[in-house]
């Protein structure tokens, strides 16, 4: 890339995208440019629409550009910016004009859900990346060829991936760095009052301890172990044994702690999982319910009714089938 030209972001704007994670990645380029005294990066809004793009809140934002707009160059990124309902934006219209930016050289990026429409123009067979957490398993079902992981973002190679709300923020910081030394990177970071910049090892969901607001070491690391075997649970007998303690004394901790059983958490825990992959996946139900610990469909569909008032199969012809939720 030429040292006076700024390299080229183009965003391209899907329906219902999430604005936090899309501002979170555009307002890093703006203050490096501020920060620095210099051009360093210029940007471009893409929709489908060519006129404006519906944010998810209900705010329009305008575009410069449709799907005609001319092809990035081989130093650019381009960043597709995703939220609710992401699979309807999967469109041919949009897989085409993602793969023509690839095949040019660009470096193909998303942020938020943005990343399932990239995995489904086939732009991350092979490649590391992830997704917001509360989409991880759909996606990996739908995805099986993409190396999935769990962190805040992920840089692979020429791909790049933000699992949303200010994740982008951290890629962004990360860019800036590899391009323009660390101490701008710094510099933007403390206008953003971004006072701790994560990194690829940083995973995206708070520490068991935190979520439950409950710091027991013990308690926190049984529930490490039921949330690592959803699909094969293992018995509150076993979960006891390897955590040094007495079936007596795990319940005693779950009930003070947590208000219900380890046997119930379980379950609550295993069935989220399932109302995530029925809501984000064509899935059929015996397969979601063999991935959520279940050996038995009318069991699971007993369980599920119990827990949230409604049949899978009747909350499946509700949603209209894969729905992805926003971050």
């Amino acid at each position: 890339m030429a040292a006076d030209r700024p390299r080229r972001f183009t965003f391209l704007l899907l329906d219902r995208f999430t604005m936090l994670p899309f501002t979170a990645a555009i307002e890093p380029l703006r203050l490096a440019n501020r920060a620095s005294g210099r051009a360093l990066y210029d940007w471009r809004l893409v929709g489908p629409r060519g006129d404006m793009a519906i944010c998810s809140n209900g705010s329009r934002v305008l575009v410069d550009a449709g799907l005609d707009a001319e092809a990035a160059g081989r130093d650019d990124v381009v960043i597709v910016c995703g939220g609710t309902e992401i699979a309807r934006e999967a469109t041919r219209a949009s897989l085409a004009w993602l793969r023509r930016q690839a095949r040019g050289g660009a470096a193909m990026g998303a942020v938020c859900t943005g990343a399932w429409v990239l995995a489904e123009a086939g732009l991350l067979d092979g490649r590391k990346a992830t997704i917001h957490w509360e989409n991880h398993d759909g996606f990996a079902e739908a995805f099986p060829k993409v190396d999935l992981f769990r962190s805040v973002f992920v840089h692979d190679g020429n791909r790049l991936t933000a699992a949303g709300g200010t994740s982008s923020i951290d890629l962004m910081l990360h860019l800036i760095a590899e391009g323009h030394g660390d101490a701008l990177a710094a510099d933007v970071a403390d206008q953003m009052l971004h006072t701790a910049i994560r990194t690829d090892q940083d995973r995206q969901r708070l520490s068991i301890p935190t979520r439950i607001g409950v710091r027991h070491p013990r308690l926190a690391a049984v529930i490490a172990r039921m949330e690592a075997n959803l699909e094969d649970p293992i018995s509150p007998a076993q979960l006891a044994l390897d955590a040094g303690m007495s079936t007596r004394q795990l319940e005693r901790l779950f009930r003070r702690y947590l208000n219900r059983s380890p046997k119930r958490y379980y379950m609550e825990t295993r069935l989220a999982r399932a109302r995530n992959l029925l809501m984000q996946t064509e899935l059929p139900i015996i397969e979601i319910a063999l991935a959520s610990g279940f050996s038995s469909p009318s069991h699971f569909s007993k369980c599920y009714r119990a827990q949230y008032g409604s049949t899978p199969y009747r909350e499946r012809g509700v949603s209209g089938g894969a729905s992805i939720t926003e971050s």
